[in-house]
């Protein structure tokens, strides 16, 4: 039995890709799940029925929770409404995300702004609600942050992702240090090249996967499954002693993988 049996997690932008992937594998491996969506119930939905497929007739539940993670006052309204229906919250994780490509000098503000918005401060935002949970109800918690292998890769015209996934490294170590005395446990998770639909600009071109899996040590993208399962790992006792990490998922992108042959010496 999966030690995350009867754990109850909330999961932002959990409608799609990796988010879905989440809410199923934890699903599957007992847990309660509050799926977070931003606007149409339709997609959330979806995984709140597949997570319900993933159970095998075990005994769980599914919330969908609407909120935009970038306003204070919908995040206090998700985590009420988690908690009036689970009684208390074990696991948080913040997925959601966005990004758009723009050349730099070229970025209007409004975009940099919502896209910060989203992933760094939606991301503190629910951590914050999360720790004041965590503190009343004792017996610690895990929060688990979807970070990027641009956390610490430059990503060229992806400004406002690239600066959100770094400031979500130095969220993720100060919590963990803050909070480590406390139970609670904060760590990250960096993915690469994923098959989801937020990287839907190459993903449906077969020339354009074999284009970014050139770039892969591993020779190919991940599915979201594979990002899930480190977040189980990470989320479940077997990483109990495991805090103030980024644990990157990457196929080996954070190898330095121009390097792979002797180009400079």
């Amino acid at each position: 039995m999966s030690n995350l049996q009867n754990k109850n997690v909330l999961i932002t932008g959990a409608s799609t890709g990796i988010g879905r992937a989440i809410a199923v594998r934890f699903a599957r491996d007992g847990a309660n799940v509050g799926i977070n969506y931003p606007d149409s119930p339709t997609a959330a939905q979806e995984t709140a029925d597949l997570a319900k497929a993933a159970r095998a007739g075990s005994v769980g539940k599914e919330l969908l929770l609407k909120a935009d993670v970038s306003k204070e006052d919908e995040v206090e309204a998700m985590f009420q409404s988690f908690i009036a229906s689970f009684g208390r919250i074990d696991i948080l994780i913040n997925n959601a995300g966005i990004q758009k490509d723009t050349p730099s000098h070229e970025v209007a503000m409004a975009d940099f702004d919502h896209i910060l918005g989203i992933n760094l401060r939606g991301a503190f935002l629910c951590a914050r609600a999360a720790l004041r949970l965590f503190l009343k109800q004792g017996g610690g918690g895990v929060i688990l942050n979807d970070s990027s292998v641009h956390q610490i890769i430059p990503k060229p015209e992806f400004i406002g992702y690239s600066v959100s996934k770094g400031g979500m490294g130095n969220l993720t170590r100060t919590l963990a240090l803050e909070y480590a005395g406390r139970g609670i446990r904060v760590n990250a998770v960096g993915p690469g090249a994923v098959i989801t639909p937020i990287n839907k600009a190459w993903t449906n071109d077969p020339e354009a996967v074999k284009k970014v899996s050139n770039h892969i040590p591993l020779g190919r993208p991940a599915q979201p499954e594979e990002i899930a399962s480190v977040f189980a790992f990470l989320a479940s006792d077997d990483a109990s002693y495991i805090t103030g990490q980024t644990i990157f998922a990457c196929g080996g992108l954070t190898l330095y993988p121009e390097f792979r042959e002797n180009w400079s010496s």
